[in-house]
């Protein structure tokens, strides 16, 4: 893979123990901190809401709190990167499989990919780090920015 998840976060695009009450909020809050980083365009967050109101990225993994992975069309974005955030207490994102039904996210990654192929290799390297349990309790669980990072890291070179 040509970069590491770790390597597409900036310690400034991660918001750890986000106290939100919606989806909306924590998608919000995530765009607007890769706006500011130069990433997206002004035009993200309405363009993530309103795709994630037509096929939504809440991703049920079987366990107490879920996974979801927000992200809109490339002409939105300025340079490729990810926010993530992890939640103080999960929030309801609709559940990509049946969007009736309301999916407790606790771990937001969302993507501003401006390729279609980095989009699939990005899915496949969140899909490898979720799909570990206990990576992923140690992410919700991490106390900072940087200690997330070193989790992502230190995964990606199987040290987890």
């Amino acid at each position: 893979m040509s970069q590491s998840l770790a390597g597409q976060i900036e310690r400034e695009a991660i918001a750890i123990r986000v106290d939100a009450a919606s989806s909306e909020e924590v998608i919000r809050l995530l765009a607007a901190r890769l706006e500011k980083l130069g990433y997206v365009r002004p035009s993200f967050a309405e363009a993530v809401l309103a795709r994630e109101a037509r096929m939504p990225t809440g991703l049920p993994m079987g366990r107490d709190i879920n996974v979801a992975v927000p992200h809109t069309d490339p002409e939105h974005v300025v340079k490729p990167g990810i926010a993530l955030a992890t939640l103080a207490r999960p929030v309801a994102f609709a559940n990509m499989e049946d969007p009736d039904e309301a999916v407790p996210v606790g771990l937001v990654f969302m993507l501003a990919l401006n390729d279609k192929d980095k989009q699939i290799e990005m899915l496949q390297q969140i899909m490898l780090t979720i799909q570990n349990e206990d990576l992923s309790s140690r992410l919700l669980d991490a106390a900072s920015p940087d200690d997330l990072l070193q989790l992502l890291n230190r995964a990606q070179q199987g040290e987890e």
